[in-house]
């Protein structure tokens, strides 16, 4: 059959699915079900194939990834759009995944994914999907019923393999793509943990006017910060279990619906807390917001209308507060829910005021790119009624305004902060309506630049998948962390490279563009490459050869592995024995990883073998960093020597030569260059010199080669002179750690000694 008439019934049916949700938009508010074949009606959706499947009723759509490219090479299957539903039209996509993990985001190795439709009724749907786990089997069934706002999701891991699978970590994940992130109540600032102390199982990714809820019974552990909601258990031979899971989706940033179904789901007494919220002159507020505390933690918020506000909680005692978005907060108030309710009005509330900053060097007065932070004052915990962070502007550099409720503030006001300098500080009293101006002086003794160094976080995302920064955000915050070259790796995208090329052309910086190739079983960075030319391979399916092929073939001179040691690293999926293809010798770096820091020894021993062996691989390094407000830009960083401009591909050059070093905060100098060969004689004596700077003080210097530590000093003050004297014999290298008195640390590439019988190989070692 030719292969036009094959795809027809394909396409046929995609456009009758489109047809059918066009002629039945208008009728949705008579809460029926409908699943949809062909591209998402969901307005930035990723599931665009013929054979993607879309379920949606009048309050939500959800699309599957049938024949469209999960991310993260997580396999076909996986829930990949998800929206709310307003007046017969879905809104836009909320969620990069939300897939059930087996083992702490493994989704690998997997051969096969099957779809059956179990009901297609205007009463509910129900899609089945199948994949294999290694010898493990998950079956996923995805429910959704007329006049219902949330998907219910049933999930079973069964063993069907002949050994134990021991102390997994299994569940279901919500990864947004935008908004805020409320972590599972009781557990804000828990990364990866036992779920020990949660007021609830539940995690909330929201915004002003949307709000997508993960419910999950089995909750025992949360991981990325509560995206990901796990149970920690074994299954022998077997053996099965079954996790059960909700998706609740709302049209505004209201928790209100989150806890009456989680109210109603758990049989729970319950009381109704209401209302009237007015400001100073005793006027109502028109859209109030009440934060709900439960043992001292947020637990909720419903947002009000007209000046009142209502929301159904479970039986119980609790702080409640009232705000408004800029407006100051009211003193807690402790409360007693019970059957009936309870009645709490508020006053009092002030608008807001405006502080204008401007930074300057102090040494010479020039503006200054700079973060600053609310270190005391009023910090929102709904993050959408008014930021923490702030940004000088990129066309007034130097300057920033932020609008706060009225109250005392202390200000951080930091640029290339722990690296070249030192934060100011400043203290502002915001009142009603008033506008004042900080002037901030900010101390840089060090400029590296002037050396011929300089740096750049070389694993930074914008605002694709689960990131959320802006391309201009990205770029006010590289430069406020004293960055010298721009640079983005979102994962498997490069739509912002021409956006940030714009932005570092108009402020005369390099811009180094990259893209993080993110396969389930490992992520690189590739740069630079050919401005915005898109990924050409299925990140589920490719091997470690086609990721080197598809960087290369992208333009890109250095090819980094990202975290290789976490589960889903380069090393770890080899060790393993889960990465497609094997081990390759073809990329260039390896990370030190700000996100991950219990690593580093790791990737230390790692290199130290490769450098022992003869290998010429090198350290780079990257925040990780996808939201800018919440994360800092450059806590880690690579500073690279080049001689001449610091164009993308000088910069990528010295990478590769090993002409770098990493840094969270000291700065070295050497002699002679990292990444070089220095010739001595057999027997000779010879010295290693280094000048080191660290703008928190210098504690100590150490010098490592092939058989560990070398030599060390202890060390004070902000800059240091040290000279290592040794003596040649056998071919060797020496490297250099260096830490400050905040316990901040630089390490070196190699200085390869008499290295003329090193092979430059790259052969497995």
């Amino acid at each position: 059959m030719p292969k036009s008439r094959a795809r027809r019934p394909d396409l046929l049916r995609s456009a009758l699915g489109l047809i059918a949700l066009a002629l039945l938009s208008p009728a949705l508010a008579e809460a029926q079900v409908h699943i949809l074949h062909g591209p998402t009606p969901i307005v930035g959706g990723d599931a665009r194939a013929a054979g993607d499947l879309t379920v949606i009723n009048e309050k939500l759509a959800f699309s599957l990834a049938v024949q469209s490219s999960a991310p993260y090479g997580v396999p076909r299957g996986a829930l990949i759009d998800l929206a709310p539903v307003v007046a017969g039209k879905a809104g836009r996509d909320r969620v990069v995944f939300a897939d059930f993990i087996p083992n702490n985001w493994s989704a690998w190795p997997n051969t096969y994914q099957h779809l059956t439709v179990i009901e297609d009724t205007p009463a509910e749907a129900v899609i089945r999907t199948e994949r294999d786990w290694g010898a493990a089997k998950v079956t996923t069934t995805y429910s959704l019923r007329a006049g219902d706002d949330q998907v219910h999701i049933q999930v079973t891991l069964a063993n069907l393999g002949s050994a134990p699978l021991k102390d997994l970590r299994s569940g279901v994940t919500l990864w947004p793509n935008s908004g805020y992130l409320f972590a599972v109540p009781g557990l804000a600032g828990v990364e990866d943990g036992p779920a020990k102390g949660a007021l609830s199982d539940r995690v909330s990714a929201y915004d002003e006017g949307w709000t997508v809820t993960l419910h999950a019974p089995y909750l025992e552990h949360v991981g990325y910060g509560s995206k990901d909601l796990y149970q920690t258990h074994s299954l022998a031979p077997g053996e099965s279990r079954t996790f059960e899971a909700w998706l609740q989706v709302g049209a505004s940033g209201d928790l209100a619906p989150v806890v009456a179904e989680e109210i109603a789901r758990k049989h729970l007494a319950a009381g109704t807390l209401s209302g009237a919220i007015a400001d100073a002159a005793g006027k109502l507020v028109a859209d109030p917001v009440v934060v709900i505390e439960e043992a001292g933690q947020p637990y909720a918020w419903t947002l009000g209308h007209g000046g009142r506000y209502a929301i159904a909680l479970p039986a119980g005692e609790y702080g409640v507060y009232a705000t408004a978005k800029g407006y100051s907060e009211t003193p807690r108030r402790a409360i007693q829910v019970a059957a009936g309710g309870v009645v709490q009005d508020f006053g009092g509330l002030q608008p807001p005021g405006r502080v204008r900053f401007q930074v300057s060097r102090k040494a010479d007065g020039a503006p200054l790119d700079a973060r600053i932070t609310i270190e005391a004052g009023q910090k929102p915990v709904v993050q959408f009624l008014g930021r923490k962070t702030f940004f000088t502007e990129l066309d007034a550099k130097g300057q920033a305004e932020a609008v706060l409720p009225p109250g005392d503030y202390g200000f951080k006001i930091a640029h290339a902060e722990g690296v070249l300098a030192g934060p100011a500080v400043a203290k502002a009293t915001v009142a009603p309506g008033s506008l004042q101006t900080l002037a901030v002086a900010v101390d840089q003794p060090f400029d590296p630049e002037a050396r011929g160094w300089f740096s750049a976080d070389l694993h930074h995302h914008a605002d694709q998948a689960e990131a959320v920064t802006p391309p201009a955000d990205l770029a006010r915050s590289e430069l406020a962390a004293g960055l010298d070259v721009l640079f983005v790796s979102d994962h498997d995208s490069t739509v912002n490279h021409r956006a940030l090329q714009a932005i570092a052309d108009r402020r005369g910086a390099p811009f180094l563009p990259s893209v993080e190739i993110s396969t389930s079983w490992a992520h690189f960075n590739a740069y630079p490459l050919k401005l915005g030319e898109p990924l050409a391979i299925d990140t589920s399916k490719t091997t470690i050869d086609g990721v080197l092929a598809e960087a290369h073939r992208l333009g890109a001179q250095v090819v980094q592995i990202n975290h290789p040691f976490i589960p889903y690293g380069y090393f770890a999926s080899l060790d393993a024995g889960v990465a497609p293809g094997g081990w390759n010798p073809g990329f260039d770096l390896v990370e030190i990883n700000g996100d991950n820091m219990a690593d580093d020894p790791k990737v230390l021993a790692k290199l130290a073998a490769f450098w022992s062996a003869g290998h010429r691989y090198y350290l780079t390094a990257g925040t990780d960093t996808h939201d800018v407000w919440n994360a800092l830009s450059g806590k880690v960083r690579m500073f690279a020597h080049v001689d001449g401009p610091a164009t993308p591909a000088a910069f990528a050059t010295a990478l590769k030569a090993g002409h770098a070093y990493v840094t969270y905060g000291p700065l070295i100098f050497p002699d002679h260059m990292f990444g070089d060969d220095l010739r001595v004689k057999p027997g000779e004596g010879f010295s290693l010199g280094f000048d080191l700077k660290a703008v928190g003080g210098l504690k100590r210097v150490t010098l490592v080669g092939r058989s560990g530590e070398v030599a060390s000093r202890d060390l004070s003050g902000a800059e240091a002179r040290v000279e290592f004297s040794l003596k040649a014999g056998d071919s060797t290298w020496y490297a250099l750690t260096v830490e400050d008195q905040a316990g901040r640390r630089a390490y070196s590439d190699p200085i390869w000694v008499d290295a003329a019988d090193y092979p430059k190989t790259t052969a497995a070692p």
